[in-house]
């Protein structure tokens, strides 16, 4: 497993070991001892799995008093998965991180609590899972605009398709303003 380091501090991509051969392949996606020698060391408590078509933008969410870390791989199709540091005393705070994860070379990226994160689907059929640190608390979710000026993301498309929530997603100025007062 290799480990690659991002701009925003505490994100990462994993490179796991894929073994293959004319029949299939096999990756092993999480083993705690090895994860934690990464960095990887929060106990995971919620495993989810998302699918999306071709040219679905999920996000930006995330969650004020109950962050989660989250662990995220694609096992059918590709993403561009995208990460904003919302971490006020962070030195990379408003900052944002992108990287294409994909099937074919089973990367993984880790996403620390204090980020908002999304992704825009770019394969016809994306299945996207992800391991959590908190469990999913509806009422301490919050979203910040996906194509934010101050923001600044650099997505590979300009129409995505939206859900409502997303369409009304709040900008970076009102986010800042609304994160909790131990985070500021």
């Amino acid at each position: 497993m290799k480990v690659e380091r991002t701009a925003i501090d505490g994100v990462i991509i994993i490179k796991p070991d894929v073994h293959g051969d004319a029949l299939g392949f096999f990756v092993e996606t999480w083993q705690r001892d090895r994860y934690a020698d990464a960095g990887i060391a929060m106990p995971f408590v919620q495993d989810n799995h998302s699918r999306s078509s071709r040219g679905i933008l999920r996000g930006m969410h995330f969650q004020r008093e109950h962050p989660q870390g989250k662990l995220v791989h694609v096992s059918l199709g590709a993403i561009f998965d995208v990460v904003v540091d919302i971490r006020p005393h962070s030195p990379t705070f408003g900052q944002w991180t992108g990287v294409t994860l994909d099937a074919g070379q089973q990367h993984q990226l880790w996403i620390p609590p204090g980020m908002a994160h999304g992704f825009l689907a770019l394969s016809d059929t994306v299945h996207l899972h992800y391991k959590c640190t908190d469990f999913y608390h509806p009422r301490d979710e919050g979203s910040l605009r996906w194509d934010d000026p101050d923001i600044g993301i650099a997505w590979p498309c300009t129409t995505p398709v939206l859900s409502a929530k997303d369409a009304a997603a709040p900008f970076w100025r009102e986010v800042r303003q609304s994160l909790p007062a131990r985070a500021r």
